[in-house]
């Protein structure tokens, strides 16, 4: 008999004794991600063939421009969140505020709240190159029974439940933490089924890739500049590859199986960083530790963070850990860059 692998729903259900005080919210929440993930990624492989590339004509509230597809995967996830009796309330990097799910669709009684960049790294989908969608899981900590708060949504990324990621590739993957390690399934389109494809997801301890937009050098913070000539150097092991998508996703996504970091700092263009805190960095850093990697804004951890608002920016040092410690080095001889 031939080896059969084993599917995220029985993954699901095999690890739910995992959490104590859950009646099962958690599995069908993710449940509902992977349903959602599957719509979008049925959308993104039509790109192309129906009149869904380009800009939609709208912009985000960071003043981005939207394209079609965020606007569409964005729809989706709120849509079936929304719809399936799970959480009180949702976060997305697409929309202004934080939507309340009404009592009359069971949201005043629910546990979880969930924020998610539907579509990570959209600007690229009109040239065919891998994006994502992100998502992040909160207890609430408003009073079950009344509507879900914005203290709920402001809480630390070491209060997270789970947080995950889907990259929309040659083959799609959904990879995913509830605080017991890192797993990867793969999507096997014929059958729409999930299967466990990578257990236990590990960063290497070093690495040999460094991601980041060398195109904005000169906005960059010193500890930065002299970080990246390290990397250039030729001496020991260096000097080391430079590869950036432009995709958090599927730049992280790299650099967890083969060793390296991504680095998004503050810039003379973007003095607070570009990410935001709540939607990228929090539920990409709860990855990276439980995998074994290390995450922080150059100076401290980004899940220890303190949100203040639903969109703020951070800047990001995030991959294997002999990296990230060795690009602190660099940001501590600059402690005033700290304060952005």
């Amino acid at each position: 008999m031939g080896y059969r692998l084993k599917t995220l729903g029985e993954f699901i259900i095999e690890h739910q004794s995992q959490f104590k005080y859950s009646e099962g919210e958690l599995s069908r929440l993710l449940n509902s991600i992977k349903l959602a993930a599957k719509l979008v990624n049925h959308e993104v492989n039509k790109a192309g063939l129906v009149d869904i590339l380009g800009d939609s004509g709208e912009t985000n509230i960071q003043g981005e421009t939207q394209q079609k597809l965020d606007v569409f995967a964005n729809d989706v996830f709120m849509n079936i969140l929304k719809k399936r009796d799970i959480v009180c309330g949702v976060a997305s990097e697409e929309e202004d505020d934080f939507v309340v799910i009404s009592d009359k669709n069971g949201g005043h009684d629910n546990k979880y709240i969930v924020l998610t960049d539907p579509l990570d790294g959209s600007s690229n989908i009109d040239v065919n190159v891998s994006v994502g969608t992100i998502f992040s899981i909160y207890h609430r900590v408003s009073p079950i029974g009344s509507p879900a708060t914005k203290d709920d949504f402001l809480q630390k990324g070491r209060e997270q439940v789970a947080a995950g990621y889907v990259v929309y590739g040659t083959s799609t993957m959904l990879v995913y933490t509830t605080g017991f390690g890192v797993n990867g399934f793969t999507l096997n389109p014929a059958l729409g089924t999930w299967y466990l494809s990578h257990p236990n997801m590990k960063f290497p301890k070093g690495g040999k890739i460094y991601s980041i937009n060398e195109g904005n050098y000169v906005h960059f913070p010193q500890g930065v500049k002299d970080y990246l000539k390290y990397c250039q150097k030729e001496e020991e092991n260096r000097p080391f590859t430079s590869r950036y998508i432009g995709s958090l996703v599927s730049d992280f996504h790299r650099n967890m199986i083969k060793g390296g970091i991504y680095i998004y700092p503050t810039s003379t263009k973007a003095p607070k960083g570009k990410l935001r805190l709540l939607y990228e960095c929090n539920p990409m850093a709860f990855l990276a530790e439980q995998a074994g990697g290390k995450a922080t804004d150059g100076y401290k951890c980004i899940m220890d963070v303190e949100p203040t608002e639903l969109h703020q920016r951070v800047p990001i040092f995030i991959g294997s850990t002999e990296m990230v410690e060795k690009a602190e080095e660099f940001m501590a001889k600059f402690p005033n860059d700290a304060n952005y």
